[in-house]
């Protein structure tokens, strides 16, 4: 949730920006990195303690400062620019967002002058009967001058339900002064708040559809928005089609034209121009060129990499592998720690033996080499150029280039063993030997 707050800040030019932590502060910290400042408010004592451990970091700041909630990662930075303009416009001490909600439960009610002008905010706690039939909400954001926003905190007091130091009373210390005081009406949608794994459902659900209809607008087609998945760090290319059920997360790139289909979880990889990811394939820090195809039900860990019009199909796993330009493993195979070189065919239940039990070792296979179905592959070891692996050989040495290698062990054939085994059956089952 912080992560969107943090961009907003970036979006909307922030000169500086302080986060407050207080619960797991280190954590915190960790995530936020060089992005923002921080502030420790420990013991936690309410929005407007918590405002003054801010500008403690901010000394000598002169100028507007924005106050975000960290849990409403919904807000639009178009909302915090449009509050900002206004609140420049207006001249106003202080800007604070107002929505209206048909249950208005838990949420500051905005409490109005006879000509309609703001003279407060009561949090629900502290509020009477009859203010909590109000249906206009505080929405958490503030835009306030430094000079009057560093006076206002000094006078706080937590003579309150929650013996807090409330930032809404600020508003109520403003309009006792007669300065100006404005209301920004937003969306409610923009700043609900987290305050359960239900809310935070709630929101998810809502960020989701943010994100496909933004794609949706960009030119990709998306079946199925709500069963669709995509994280705010996903790029998607135009004309691309997204199937019921893809879950793109991370720092994934899709290019044009790609297809994605049903099922599909891909995490911080790359696509180029035209691939097709059949359904249900699961790939984690993959490299897929253009053309290329992967699946239906294809496992590509880390490392794996496709080049243009290399072809992956059912239940085969990749890690650590790089498949040439137009090389096949169509079918139940295991290539780890491999190059596999250009137009190579992989037949069906190839393995590469990568793991001897102590070290892992590579497979390189040069281009145009057959690998016959049921082959093992036992690393450290190299393919020739050309050469044909003749299908159920364990290959344990290199093979030079253009060579054939054949290890099966011949068949013994035994002439109608099968029909006595039978019979001998039958009459073991009647009872006799």
């Amino acid at each position: 949730m912080l992560a969107y707050l943090l961009d907003l800040a970036e979006d909307v030019d922030a000169s500086r920006t302080v986060v407050v932590v207080g619960h797991q502060a280190e954590a915190v910290r960790a995530f936020v990195g060089k992005r923002a400042a921080s502030a420790l408010q420990d013991p936690p004592r309410g929005t407007g303690d918590a405002a003054r451990c801010a500008l403690a970091v901010l000394p000598k700041f002169t100028g507007v400062i924005v106050i975000l909630n960290g849990d409403t990662p919904l807000l639009r930075s178009s909302n915090v620019r449009s509050m900002l303009d206004a609140h420049r416009a207006s001249q106003s001490a202080l800007s604070v967002a107002v929505t209206r909600l048909a249950s208005p439960a838990g949420y500051g009610r905005v409490l109005r002058d006879s000509g309609g002008g703001i003279m407060g905010i009561v949090e629900e706690r502290d509020a009477t009967d009859e203010q909590r039939t109000m249906c206009e909400i505080n929405a958490g954001v503030y835009v306030a001058e430094a000079a009057f926003l560093r006076a206002a905190l000094t006078e706080l007091k937590a003579d309150n339900a929650q013996g807090e130091y409330y930032l809404t009373d600020i508003v109520g210390l403003a309009a006792a002064q007669g300065r100006a005081v404005r209301a920004y009406d937003i969306d409610r949608d923009d700043v609900i708040g987290v305050n359960s794994r239900a809310d935070l459902a709630h929101v998810e659900r809502l960020m989701r559809m943010r994100i496909c209809e933004r794609w949706m607008d960009a030119g990709v087609t998306i079946l199925d928005p709500s069963r669709t998945w995509i994280d705010s760090t996903v790029t998607i290319g135009r004309d691309s089609v997204l199937a019921p059920g893809a879950w793109l997360e991370g720092a994934t790139t899709v290019g044009e034209t790609c297809v994605i289909g049903a099922g599909s979880h891909l995490i911080a990889s790359r696509l180029g121009d035209g691939v097709v990811i059949k359904d249900h394939c699961v790939m984690e820090g993959a490299q897929i060129d253009d053309g290329a195809t992967v699946g239906p039900f294809a496992h590509l860990r880390p490392g794996s990499v496709l080049r243009r019009g290399a072809k992956v199909g059912n239940f085969v796993e990749l890690k650590r592998a790089e498949l040439g330009i137009g090389a096949k493993a169509n079918h139940l195979s295991y290539l780890g720690d491999a190059a596999i070189g250009a137009h190579v065919n992989v037949g069906a239940g190839t393995i590469t033996c990568n793991y001897d039990g102590i070290k892992k070792s590579r497979t390189i296979v040069e281009d145009n080499v057959f690998v016959g179905s049921d082959s093992q592959l036992i690393a450290p070891v190299r393919i020739g150029k050309g050469a044909v692996i003749a299908a159920g050989t364990t290959v344990t040495e290199d093979v030079p280039a253009n060579a054939l290698a054949i290890g099966r062990v011949k068949p013994v054939v035994k002439a109608n063993w099968a029909s006595r085994r039978r019979g001998g059956a039958r009459r073991t089952k009647r009872g006799t030997r």
